[in-house]
């Protein structure tokens, strides 16, 4: 039971809804500074409300009759939160409000803006901004949704049911962005419904609902192969020598990425420290992976060791305490394609694209073992990394290359 709650009740009027100088009595409940408002059916004159008391002045029986509801009323309302308190039940002035008017059961009084709110919370400390702010524009497309076609702020969760799930859906399909951005695809509708999945699984875990909306529900992703860089692509790029002088250090940092399969995140947050030498001499970069916070222990490449070196001296990455430079993820998509653009890859380079093509220009198609490919890009699975492992068409030629000298080798069979 908490001890430290506040709580208190008082008695207003709202003089903008008078009507022939009278008007409806509302009771205030404040809860932890949460305030509710109750219509009561006590109404009184304007001219005889005491703002300072909270009642009705003068002396008459009627006046003392009013006053006696009120002083009632806030009995009642103290009384049902004592036996909140004793319950333990999670008390707000919403659900005290409930109770007063004798609505459904407290359980399903839980909204699902409150649950996200209570998410946000409790992940804070746990989740990176970088993810927590994809739950705040989930929220906003929920907000929208509710607005648009269900004409509500907001909805207690145990109204979200399999068909408000298809109706978000479909509302996500169909929405059409009016600034530049494009319009939402399969797997970003369904990274929505994911989010939203999480929120009423918390619920549950919560007891604030008693039944999974999601249980009949079957996400559907699409697979989308993202592009990697083939070895004349890379070298294109590597050896492409720009007037701008931010191409050149956006270059580098790409470049770095293709030969270490470091993500965009763990690339600007490299640093000195990560810069280890293994017992043969050679250098290593070992770091937790921001995103799943695995050990990652990558051997530097002659390529990536060169780029390493021309930052050593850096006045900004100094002023950091970081190896590179920091900039902006915006700044250097709009510079990779530019670079694309000069170098002529029709391709849309990206830093996901830098690291596809470390696991399969760089690695796998050079014969390192894919167990090998996945610890050094952080995966806590194997499985993520097949999704990489793509089977080129020159690994393909030359397997089948080797396959048929052996073949070849052996002697003929004899009768």
């Amino acid at each position: 039971m908490r001890t430290s709650q506040t709580f208190g009740v008082f008695f207003t009027i709202k003089k903008e809804k008078a009507k022939d100088g009278k008007t409806a009595v509302y009771a205030c409940v404040t809860v932890n500074k949460e305030k509710c408002y109750i219509a009561l059916k006590q109404t009184v004159e304007v001219s005889k409300w005491d703002y300072g008391k909270g009642n009705v002045k003068g002396n008459k029986e009627e006046t003392k009759e009013a006053n006696a509801y009120l002083d009632e009323t806030k009995l009642t309302l103290n009384n049902l939160y004592k036996d909140m308190q004793l319950s333990g039940k999670h008390i707000t002035a919403q659900s005290i409000k409930s109770l007063f008017l004798g609505e459904s059961d407290l359980e399903e009084r839980y909204t699902l803006g409150r649950l996200m709110d209570y998410h946000y919370e409790t992940a804070s400390a746990s989740l990176k901004w970088s993810t927590l702010k994809h739950y705040a524009v989930t929220r906003r497309y929920l907000e929208k949704f509710l607005k648009e076609k269900k004409c509500i702020a907001d909805i207690f969760i145990h109204e979200i049911d399999y068909k408000f799930i298809i109706d978000f859906e479909t509302f996500l399909r169909n929405h059409k962005p009016i600034d530049h951005q494009k319009p939402m695809n399969n797997n970003g509708v369904m990274k929505h419904l994911i989010r939203l999945r999480k929120m009423t699984t918390l619920a549950l875990k919560l007891t604030w609902i008693n039944k999974d909306p999601f249980k009949n529900y079957k996400f559907r992703y699409k697979k989308v192969e993202t592009d990697f860089l083939t070895q004349g692509e890379l070298h294109a790029i590597e050896k492409k020598v720009f007037e701008v002088e931010r191409l050149n250090m956006i270059r580098d940092l790409f470049v770095f990425s293709c030969y270490t399969g470091l993500s965009f995140v763990d690339l600007m947050n490299l640093r000195d420290a990560n810069i280890t030498i293994s017992e043969d001499g050679e250098r290593w970069i070992k770091i937790y992976r921001q995103k799943s916070h695995e050990p990652t222990n990558i051997p530097l490449l002659p390529t990536a060791a060169v780029i390493l070196n021309l930052y050593d001296d850096n006045p900004r990455s100094i002023a950091n305490g970081t190896i590179f430079p920091r900039i902006s993820n915006q700044k250097v998509n709009s510079y990779l394609k530019e670079i694309g653009v000069i170098c002529g890859i029709k391709k849309k380079l990206t830093f996901g694209v830098a690291r596809h093509t470390f696991a399969t220009t760089v690695t796998l198609s050079n014969n390192v073992p894919i167990e090998t490919v996945s610890k050094m890009m952080g995966h806590t699975k194997i499985a993520t990394t097949q999704i990489y492992a793509r089977v080129l068409m020159k690994k393909i030629s030359d397997d089948m290359g080797r396959l048929k000298k052996i073949i070849e080798s052996r002697p003929a069979a004899t009768e």
